[in-house]
């Protein structure tokens, strides 16, 4: 199969063939909001996590992405022990090779030269110990305790340009309030690439404390 073939059937399994975004069909990570400090900002406590994590060294963001996407849409397809087929979850969580993107369960691995990471949560009815392993080497399964996040909620583009002024808007209103980052930002992507934009839902996303 063709790579361009190949990345329209993964970006139909995540997108569920929508153009006006995602599904309710799709489990998201389970959080209640603490406060809100924004008209598109809010604190939320995340509840513990387990995820699929690729990391992908590579100077193209795009071609990273689809490798990444790839990688881990086989481990969910059944490139796991025992073979299983594993829902698919929402949102994916992107970051640059070698951010901090949270305190994670083993310790993230340095990645040298422009990258990536990817990750996939996993749903709430795994635990660490019943989790299918990966049968890839690049693929693992990471853990994340309960957190303290900001979410800064836009639509539109996913370019890295984007990404960057969102997360930048979310450290600005962040430095006026009384929680301040506590980690990277990173990126957070709830729906498919040919959603028209004004209906994407997109989040720069933080670890943060209170002052």
């Amino acid at each position: 199969m063709k790579k361009s073939a190949a990345t329209v059937i993964l970006s139909l399994a995540l997108g569920g063939c929508s153009v006006v975004g995602i599904r309710d069909a799709y489990e998201q990570p389970s959080y209640t909001v603490v406060e809100t400090i924004d008209e598109n900002v809010e604190i939320r406590r995340y509840t513990s996590r387990l995820a699929a994590e690729v990391t992908v060294a590579t100077a193209d963001p795009d071609q990273g992405s689809r490798e990444a996407f790839g990688l881990l849409f086989d481990y969910l397809s059944g490139a796991n022990a025992p073979e299983a087929k594993i829902e698919m979850t929402s949102p994916v969580a992107m970051a640059r090779a070698g951010a901090k993107i949270t305190m994670t369960t083993p310790v993230e691995t340095a990645v040298e030269g422009q990258g990536l990471t990817m990750r996939f949560f996993l749903p709430s009815s795994f635990t660490e110990e019943k989790a299918p392993q990966p049968t890839d080497s690049r693929v693992s399964i990471v853990s994340l305790p309960a957190q303290t996040l900001a979410a800064l909620r836009y639509s539109g583009s996913r370019d890295s340009e984007h990404a960057a002024e969102k997360k930048a808007q979310l450290r600005n209103t962040l430095a006026a309030s009384a929680w301040q980052p506590a980690g990277e930002a990173v990126s957070y992507y709830y729906d498919p690439p040919w959603t028209l934009p004004w209906f994407r839902r997109n989040e720069a996303i933080a670890p943060v404390t209170r002052d």
